[in-house]
């Protein structure tokens, strides 16, 4: 009886210690804002599907492509001083399936002369065994 409980009770905490999608959809998140404030653009956008069909919104614009994503990152962001500081605060990551998420939340730049901040929402799927940003939809 012990040996049947103490299998059963390893089980359980083996389980635990598996990570769950929303965990490595937070950690992607995370590594982008580390890339960010390392002034990374590059290592910032390899949270993003490298695929020409990546749909970026903001400002009224739609964008498509990680190589046109990447260009528009630069364009605006010439030095780490315009790039700041990044902040993100996840809100909420919804699974829609084993290998879909939408995940809401907060950015916030901080800079010398500004900060500024909006909202994200963010279309997150699993391709090829990594989770990467396919559709976002950002907003002041």
């Amino acid at each position: 009886m012990w040996i049947k409980l103490g299998a059963a009770l390893l089980m359980l905490l083996s389980l635990n210690a598996i990570a769950v999608p929303t965990d490595n959809i937070a950690n992607m998140l995370k590594q982008q804002e580390q890339a960010w404030n390392r002034g990374d653009i590059e290592g910032y956008m390899a949270g993003y599907w490298q695929d020409d069909k990546l749909r970026f919104i903001s400002n009224g614009k739609a964008r498509y492509g990680w190589q046109t994503t990447l260009d528009a990152y630069r364009k605006n962001y010439p030095d780490k001083a315009a790039m700041g500081q990044l902040n993100f605060k996840i809100e909420e990551i919804k699974m829609l399936s084993n290998y879909a998420a939408l995940v809401t939340g907060h950015w916030q730049l901080l800079r010398a002369k500004d900060s500024p901040s909006g909202m994200f929402t963010l279309l997150v799927e699993r391709i090829d065994d990594n989770w990467v940003i396919t559709h976002d939809h950002s907003s002041d």
